[in-house]
């Protein structure tokens, strides 16, 4: 019995004691607020939005972009800081005075908030350091201003077709995720001015040219709903490509010609500036594509100039080929005029055999016209023999010509030709290339 006293008692005395505690602090709740701001949270309900009877509330917005960290073009997006305000009006929350009531951040959780989201955002994060970046200011009227800091990494569809002379358009979207248009409001604060901050932005490859700011709504299968969209466009800054890749491609060109003046007969010194310059051009071509997507739907500017930068090196490798060739091809020759003659003497005979092949069909009809009378059908046949032979003497004088000027009699000329005819063709590219894609 004494132990079930002992029990009892003791179970009495805890829950006086829980009684005395709670007390204080259900009190210690309603101390902690200003009775101002206790009237103001006195019957009001955060679950339900402004004006719940009287149509939609609206909600003006405002930003300050505080960075642009990074651009990427092989994830096709961007990461930005921005400081995010929201004003609207809750009627709730209208008090006597005329100053604003600057609140904790913390007691945002006591108040209704839009459910505003950035669309296209793929990782978004609130600063907390020290504290969780938020302001809250309630004015007389009822207006509640409610700003944030956040960073968010947003995507943004690139073109890059001619990169790197080519400007993005990115967009930052904002939008509310359950309201509808019925129930809220989206607007800018000033309009084109309501974002700030990109005037003064410094970013590494890019150079902001312009930005505006547009409303719309956005279509789901769930309704309409408003939508804010911030539109910058960025233009990069070519001056570290040319530095990077367009000046050494170049002076690797000028290099793979320097071959055009080395004597045919040092083979190994033209055979490795040749190959050297293949090899370094290649590398070159691998470094610039690592930075970028590997997208097949994507021929970029770069990329065309490297393969014209290749083609011309190649094309110097390939050139003093046909000259060893030629060159190797005429030594071996011992007497060049006596080959020259029999060569000529070789298209005299095919042609009088031909010429001899077309006339003696004719020299038969003379004599057997002096012996008898011709047909008109053999007079036609005679004519028609006659304008074969012709027709392929013509055609085989056509095609030595055309064998003429693809033999080469002195193969040492080719590096003549070569050095006008590589710097002309490349500068006459270039200026095609430039014109292209700066202006269209």
């Amino acid at each position: 019995m004494c132990s079930l006293k002992c029990c009892s008692l003791k179970t009495l005395f805890l829950l006086l004691l829980y009684r005395s505690m709670q007390i204080p602090e259900a009190e210690g709740k309603t101390e902690i607020l200003p009775p101002t701001i206790q009237k103001i949270v006195k019957g009001y309900n955060k679950y339900l939005r402004p004006f719940f009877d009287n149509g939609p509330v609206s909600v003006g917005m405002s930003m300050d972009i505080a960075s642009i960290d990074t651009i990427s073009e092989i994830n096709m997006d961007y990461t930005a800081t921005i400081f995010l305000r929201q004003r609207w009006t809750d009627e709730r929350l209208c008090f006597d005075g005329n100053k604003s009531l600057s609140l904790d951040g913390r007691l945002v959780e006591m108040l209704w908030v839009p459910d505003t989201f950035i669309v296209d955002s793929k990782r978004s994060f609130l600063h907390d350091v020290t504290v969780e970046n938020r302001l809250i200011r309630i004015y007389p009227n009822g207006t509640v201003l409610y700003a944030i800091r956040i960073t968010t990494t947003v995507s943004c569809s690139m073109d890059l077709t001619k990169y790197p002379m080519d400007k993005q358009t990115c967009t930052l979207q904002l939008e509310s995720w359950g309201y509808n248009i019925n129930d809220v409001i989206f607007y800018w604060t000033r309009g084109n001015d309501s974002v700030r901050g990109l005037d003064t932005l410094q970013l590494a490859q890019y150079t902001v040219e312009d930005h505006f700011t547009s409303v719309t709504e956005a279509v789901y299968e769930t309704g309409r709903y408003p939508k804010l969209v911030f539109h910058f466009e960025l233009k990069r800054n070519i001056l570290y490509f040319i530095l990077e890749t367009y000046v050494p491609s170049i002076l690797l060109v000028v290099l793979s010609w320097v071959s055009f003046w080395i004597s045919q007969s040092s083979v190994p010194a033209r055979i490795c500036i040749g190959v050297t310059t293949v090899l370094t051009m290649t590398t070159l071509m691998m470094g610039a594509r690592t930075s970028l997507p590997n997208a097949n739907c994507f021929i970029k500017a770069i990329d065309v100039y490297l393969g014209i930068c290749f083609s011309f090196i190649f094309g110097a490798l390939l050139e003093y080929a046909v000259t060893h060739f030629c060159t190797l091809h005429q030594l071996s020759s011992k007497e060049l005029p006596k080959i020259i003659d029999d060569d000529e003497e070789e298209k005299n005979g095919v042609l009088a055999a031909v010429a001899n092949s077309c006339s003696a069909p004719g020299n038969t009809n003379k004599t057997d016209t002096n012996k008898s009378k011709q047909t008109s059908t053999d007079r036609k046949r005679e004519r028609s023999q006659h304008s074969g032979c012709s027709s392929a003497m013509s055609v085989m004088k056509r095609l030595f010509c055309i064998f003429d000027c693809f033999h080469v009699k002195n193969p040492y000329h080719i590096d003549n030709y070569a050095r006008f005819s590589f710097p002309l063709s490349f500068i006459v590219i270039n200026v095609l290339y430039w014109v292209y894609y700066l202006y269209f």
